[in-house]
């Protein structure tokens, strides 16, 4: 026993307490900042060097659901576009994703829309299926590490669980391949009511830089409506947590 209060003395203390308020450095890349006098011929400008259209050049604005956050924009403008180290990025709206010039504030989450039943019965207990749909495994990296010892998220009661039948929603991440979306629609039609969906990186949720392949499938996400876009590329775990509480209400 001493041997282990040792270890933890010298290790320190490896979860973050609060996960609400985490500090984090500066070099994270968030949520964007556009400067409202940038000009039509700037945006034209970064428009063109956006790699997933990701930015809309009249009014400007930057679509989070699009953006892989690769800041080439911030890049070729950096007095006019700066992207925040502010990772509470996720929103139950798909229009609350979209940032337009001369904003800066957070992110909105419409508590109002979130069906009564999600925070009546997942707010102490949410049990969650992950289904890598087409996905490069970074954004499965990340929710991997949402429940690790730093994160935890499991200290909420939000686990991943390996079947759908024991499962209270379902996780997608890739951009939803031909080859998965019937793996997909039959993971989802396991979970037992009421279901949640949850699109996790830019990729699910808007197909990235695949979204006009013909190896991708998105019938599934046209036929049914997504409870909380998360955007990233990939998603960080702190991004991923924040998201969920703010969808089963804990403050």
């Amino acid at each position: 026993m001493l041997r282990e209060f040792k270890i933890l003395r010298r290790h320190g203390i490896q979860y973050i307490p609060d996960l609400r308020n985490a500090k984090v450095s500066d070099n994270l890349t968030g949520r964007p900042v556009i400067d409202k006098a940038i000009t039509a011929e700037e945006a034209d400008m970064v428009k063109k060097v956006c790699p997933a259209g990701a930015i809309n050049a009249s009014p400007f604005s930057i679509d989070m659901g699009k953006c892989l956050f690769c800041k080439e924009c911030s890049f070729m403008l950096p007095n006019r576009i700066r992207f925040t180290n502010d990772y509470k990025l996720a929103s139950n709206r798909r229009e609350n994703l979209i940032i337009r010039a001369g904003e800066d504030k957070p992110v909105q989450f419409s508590h109002h829309s979130v069906r009564p039943e999600i925070r009546r019965l997942f707010r102490h207990a949410l049990k969650l299926r992950q289904v890598s749909a087409g996905g490069d495994n970074s954004c499965e990296m990340e929710l991997n590490a949402a429940g690790n010892v730093n994160f935890d998220m499991g200290r909420y009661g939000i686990e991943f669980v390996a079947s759908p039948r024991h499962a209270d929603g379902i996780v997608i991440t890739g951009p939803v391949s031909e080859n998965m979306a019937k793996a997909l629609k039959m993971t989802y039609d396991a979970i037992p009511e009421p279901k949640i969906i949850i699109l996790a990186g830019v990729d699910a949720i808007r197909g990235g830089m695949f979204k006009n392949s013909k190896a991708i499938n998105r019938e599934f996400l046209a036929l049914h409506r997504a409870d909380l876009y998360v955007p990233g590329n990939p998603v960080h775990p702190l991004t991923f947590i924040n998201g969920v509480l703010d969808l089963i209400g804990v403050k």
